[in-house]
């Protein structure tokens, strides 16, 4: 294991050196790239690096008067920032950040009785950074235990192999190792992020049908289609077990792809790294778009094609079951989450939804399938709000009695910013 300093300069100006944590809980597997570079992006500017560098200084200030330091065991930056694959927007004023700064703070003792106690400071003070810093900040709360013992996950393959640590000891992750290999990434962890990324197509269509049609609903479908076109390249790589957190080597991989990646049975691999590579760039230099909506749907509209033909793969591969419409995949009685256990899934929909949900002889399923299902024929199915049988189908899913779009899509919202 090893450790570097940076300088950074704190709110007043002054220079400070903070350790930066290069850990390796599996350096005989890999030895992440990322953790070798101070930066927080690829080539932003000096002053792009040092407002983020005095956005961290206040954080772990901040954090570290909210919380004792023996509670304290960890303060770390995920995401591209983290990465140091950050967003670069440039403007007339000079460069700025783009994404979200993800802070996750890990802390000893009860998940439950730690979030109880620091989840409302936690969020006013993110709401207060995200002002000054000009991108929405978030804080999640995390503890090294729960860390080490999860199973094997793409947020925690990625956040365990690309960070900036701001607090903590450099034997933090010591028994993390099994969150390093890629190759252990569950396919149901593809089907998460093509859910999300779908989830964003969703969310996307329906600001294409706004009026007027404004700046701020372009900038929303710009992103969002971004990060669906690099998600489908992601998913390919997943599924042949050659992932990686960095998105220039996935990149890089799947340029590559053919009889390496598992993948080369997939006929639209062509037009899947065409999409992955502009999606790459956008990641690493955002824009906001000033596109019309008329190009943005068309867009949009070759993306959630070709975002169905790899649903329609995945899925059949990963339940090993031949789904070749939508609709046969959102009607299939297969269990959608069949690695979930059923007492637990009784459980959830129990707090979820309250007692009545015992009776609907849904208990026993993960709420995240009534999204895979309400997903696919929300977003695919345009019979969907014509045909009676489809709407209550997505009703019962949702559990809702909304009969339009806008009705529909507030309840799925609903659920899946519980269950994404």
């Amino acid at each position: 294991m090893d450790t570097d300093k940076n300088r950074i300069l704190s709110p007043a100006g002054d220079s400070i050196s903070v350790p930066r944590i290069r850990v390796h809980p599996c350096s005989s597997v890999v030895k992440p790239a990322a953790r070798t570079s101070p930066r927080f992006t690829i080539d932003g500017s000096d002053e792009l690096e040092q407002h983020l560098a005095r956005a961290c200084e206040q954080v772990r200030t901040e954090v570290l008067a909210l919380v004792s330091a023996r509670r304290l065991e960890a303060i770390l930056l995920g995401g591209g920032y983290g990465r140091g694959e950050g967003g670069v927007l440039k403007t007339e004023t000079g460069d700025r950040p783009y994404n979200d700064l993800e802070f996750y703070v890990c802390l000893s003792g009860s998940q439950l009785l730690n979030e109880r106690r620091y989840s409302a400071a936690l969020h006013t003070l993110a709401q207060k950074l995200s002002t000054a810093v000009g991108v929405d900040v978030e804080f999640k709360l995390v503890s090294l235990r729960k860390l080490r013992r999860s199973p094997v996950s793409m947020f925690y393959y990625d956040l365990v192999m690309g960070h900036r640590g701001l607090w903590g000891t450099e034997d933090l992750l010591a028994g993390c190792a099994h969150h390093c290999v890629a190759e252990h990434i569950p396919l149901a962890e593809a089907t998460r992020l093509l859910m999300n990324r779908c989830s964003g197509l969703l969310f996307a269509q329906e600001q294409l049908q706004c009026e007027p049609f404004t700046p701020v609903n372009a900038d929303f479908i710009g992103r969002n289609l971004a990060k669906a076109q690099l998600a489908l390249g992601d998913v390919l790589l997943v599924v042949g077990g050659r992932y990686h957190w960095s998105c220039r080597e996935r990149a890089q991989r799947l340029r590559q792809a053919g009889a390496s990646v598992d993948a080369a049975d997939f006929v639209l691999l062509e037009d899947v790294k065409t999409h992955h590579l502009a999606g790459m760039e956008f990641k690493l230099h955002p824009q906001r778009t000033t596109a019309s909506s008329s190009s943005l749907q068309k867009l949009h509209e070759e993306l959630s094609g070709l975002a169905l033909q790899v649903w329609l793969w995945l899925e059949s591969r990963r339940l090993n079951c031949a789904f070749h419409t939508v609709r046969n995949y959102a009607l299939s009685p297969v269990p959608k989450c069949p690695e979930t256990k059923h007492w637990r899934n009784c459980l959830i929909n129990l707090r979820t939804f309250g007692p009545g949900i015992l009776f609907s002889g849904q208990a026993t399923r993960y709420p995240r399938e009534r999204l895979l299902e309400a997903l696919s024929l929300l977003l695919w199915e345009p019979e969907t709000l014509k045909s009676k049988a489809l709407l209550q189908r997505v009703q019962r899913a949702l559990r809702t009695s909304g009969e339009t779009f806008p009705a529909l899509l507030e309840a799925y919202r609903s659920l899946w910013h519980r269950f994404n």
